[in-house]
């Protein structure tokens, strides 16, 4: 398993990947907005917006720098999931985001790829400097939280979200 940054190559690719999660009904959750630019927009639009989230100089004052990955397994070049870290937190993802999106295509969930995933991203971030991670995931997905958990993540909170409609587990990794 690699992290490949998104780039003109991985366009075909990243559309089966979104693809998959609509024809399963699967929720969408540390896509970086992939599926959201695909819709209304391009990819290459998209590949733009990975670029100016890291743009830590230019930020807007009303986003956060973040880095988005594929998550691509070498054997057969397939997105098998992504992951949107976040550099730094503004109140709503303190809240309710956290450091760490991420998120399994349909068909490769339960065979160990969140957690691998995540305990990769949590290398990184410490690599950087980062130390504590907050995580968030709907109380009804299981799975996000057992990939929390299996990287040392600890419930420190849940509560309803208004954003959401659901409620909301907050864990936190040190």
């Amino acid at each position: 398993m690699k992290f490949v940054f998104p780039c003109k190559e991985y366009e075909k690719n990243a559309a089966e990947f979104i693809q998959e999660f609509k024809d399963y009904a699967s929720e969408m959750h540390g896509l970086g907005g992939l599926a959201d630019y695909l819709e209304r927009s391009t990819y290459s639009d998209w590949l733009q917006k990975v670029i100016r989230d890291i743009d830590v100089a230019n930020m807007p004052e009303n986003r956060v720098p973040a880095i988005t990955y594929f998550y691509v397994r070498e054997a057969d070049d397939k997105i098998v999931g992504m992951i949107n870290i976040r550099l730094a937190l503004n109140d709503f993802l303190r809240k309710e985001g956290g450091h760490i999106g991420y998120s399994i295509r349909p068909t490769e969930r339960g065979k160990g790829y969140g957690t691998s995933m995540l305990r990769g991203a949590l290398q990184f971030c410490r690599s950087i400097g980062m130390e504590n991670f907050l995580i968030t995931c709907d109380k009804v997905n299981v799975a996000s939280a057992g990939v929390a958990k299996n990287n040392g993540g600890i419930l420190e909170e849940e509560f309803y979200s208004e954003t959401y409609k659901t409620v909301v587990q907050r864990y936190v990794i040190k």
